[in-house]
């Protein structure tokens, strides 16, 4: 048997996946507590010890492959000259490529804004800034801020090229790398070199700082953060492989403890006759909200929610669901067990899904303007998706997945929202996604089949639908 081991290195749990490559199926899943505070080989040693238990012993493993989030993940702060433009290109490479974005800073940095980013404890700061041609002044003026700090963290540069070697001398032997701007020109997004070099400063970097290369007799390589894997993951199901059909533009929604990541591939681009206003959206995109954690921020979804609301979702009364919430709180270890405790539960997970989804998604709005109405669109159109697919402990735990899910459709009451209309519903049973992710990088047929054959269909009746309107 030819077999590879996938390996998530969580915020709360490393959890393993092995795979035969062949017959592209799971041989068996394991998982163990992320010590990654003390000793990360401990957790790693009972993951692999749940796994040989699960499956009566190891293979071989041709590869193993790992991504992590441990340790608060890969903690980033970006810089750019304007909020909605370099400013909001760099926030998009940052969460590309996996990043756990803990700050967003624009304009001139002031004595402030550097103990706030020093406080936010990045592992780098991503500085961008000003057009090729453009403003040099503010990103220079960064750089030296920057370099005069008390960070500690390193440096990536992706502004303005023609301020790429004064910055490089002001930043110093802070300075860990250099790439193309991510903004160009004036609207136009260049992301993915920002992104490429993220995930080296990680794998080379970050990877050892967080400790997570003591276990590295137990794997091969540390690829990237599991958030990026995931990504890669979605990526690779919408596009397929030559000779493969993929299942085309998605969405992939991930409700977590801590936040809720929603993906989206997707052109999102405006219908005929609809005006396009502000930043052009990426085709791959991911958003992480980090107020609609399940657990570590779960009175937060209720105050966006609305205590009545989550109540009534619940079926309980609202002292009931306080209570709830009180003790979901007090400890976030906590996993539902009575039927009020699961009730409640899914009522978070779709309130989270829905709000999630909501912020990721683009709106269209009818603006008056002197020579008549107009349709505008700011953000991804994404009434057109084909698949959501739901990934995550929370959807595959869940008594009721699709009814998380259907929170990601579009919803008359909500008519600005372009959220899907009729797509088919998955789960991804397995929680494969990350491992497929990884798994690509090596054997991409073989992850795309494995990827394919363990998503399930939830609601064969939206489907249905979506197949009669088209």
């Amino acid at each position: 048997m030819s077999a590879a081991l996938l390996i998530d290195f969580g915020s709360t749990y490393t959890k393993l996946r092995a795979v035969d490559l062949g017959r592209r199926r799971v041989i068996g899943a394991g998982q163990g507590p992320s010590t990654v505070s003390s000793d990360i080989r401990v957790g790693m040693k009972a993951a692999l010890a749940d796994l040989e238990r699960r499956c009566g012993g190891l293979p071989q493993f041709r590869h193993r492959l790992a991504s992590s989030s441990a340790a608060g993940g890969l903690r980033m702060v970006t810089v750019g000259l304007v909020r909605e433009l370099t400013a909001e290109a760099a926030r998009q490479a940052a969460l590309g490529a996996g990043a756990r974005l803990v700050g967003t800073f624009a304009y001139r940095l002031t004595a402030a804004d550097l103990e706030r980013i020093a406080q936010l404890r990045p592992d780098i700061v991503l500085l961008a800034g000003g057009t090729d041609g453009g403003n040099t002044e503010v990103v220079l003026h960064n750089a030296a801020a920057l370099a005069a700090s008390t960070l500690e963290c390193p440096v990536i540069y992706a502004g303005n090229r023609e301020a790429a070697d004064e910055a490089r001398a002001r930043l110093g032997g802070r300075l860990l790398a250099c790439t193309e701007n991510v903004m160009p020109e004036f609207n136009v997004l260049n992301i993915e070199p920002a992104r490429a070099a993220i995930r080296r400063v990680f794998i080379e970097r970050i990877v050892h700082a967080k400790g997570i290369d003591r276990a590295a007799a137990e794997f091969d390589a540390v690829l990237m953060p599991t958030p990026a894997a995931v990504l890669e993951g979605a990526q690779l199901l919408a596009d397929g492989l030559p000779g493969t059909r993929g299942l085309g533009e998605l969405l992939v929604v991930d409700p977590g403890g801590a936040t809720t990541d929603v993906h989206s591939v997707a052109a999102g681009e405006p219908a005929p006759g609809v005006v396009p206003q502000g930043l052009p959206e990426p085709r791959v995109k991911r958003t992480v909200e980090g107020d609609l954690g399940m657990r570590h921020n779960a009175a937060a979804i209720v105050a966006a929610a609305g205590l009545e609301a989550i109540a009534r979702d619940a079926r309980l009364d609202a002292a009931r669901a306080a209570a709830l919430l009180a003790q979901v709180s007090a400890d976030v270890g906590r996993l539902p067990a009575s039927a009020e405790e699961i009730a409640f539960d899914q009522a978070l997970a779709r309130a989270a899904v829905k709000i999630a989804v909501r912020r990721h998604c683009g709106t269209c709005e009818i603006v008056h303007t002197a020579t008549g109405p107009v349709s505008v669109q700011r953000g991804k159109d994404l009434t057109r998706v084909a698949t959501v697919i739901g990934t995550g402990g929370a959807l595959v735990s869940s008594r009721d997945p699709a009814a998380v899910l259907r929170m990601a459709l579009a919803d008359p009451q909500d008519p600005f929202a372009l959220r899907p209309r009729a797509p088919r519903l998955l789960l991804d049973r397995e929680y494969l996604l990350y491992a497929c992710g990884l798994l690509q990088n090596v054997e991409p047929q073989a992850a795309l089949e494995l990827a394919l054959g363990n998503l399930a269909e939830l609601d064969p009746e939206i489907a249905h639908e979506r197949t009669r309107h088209a």
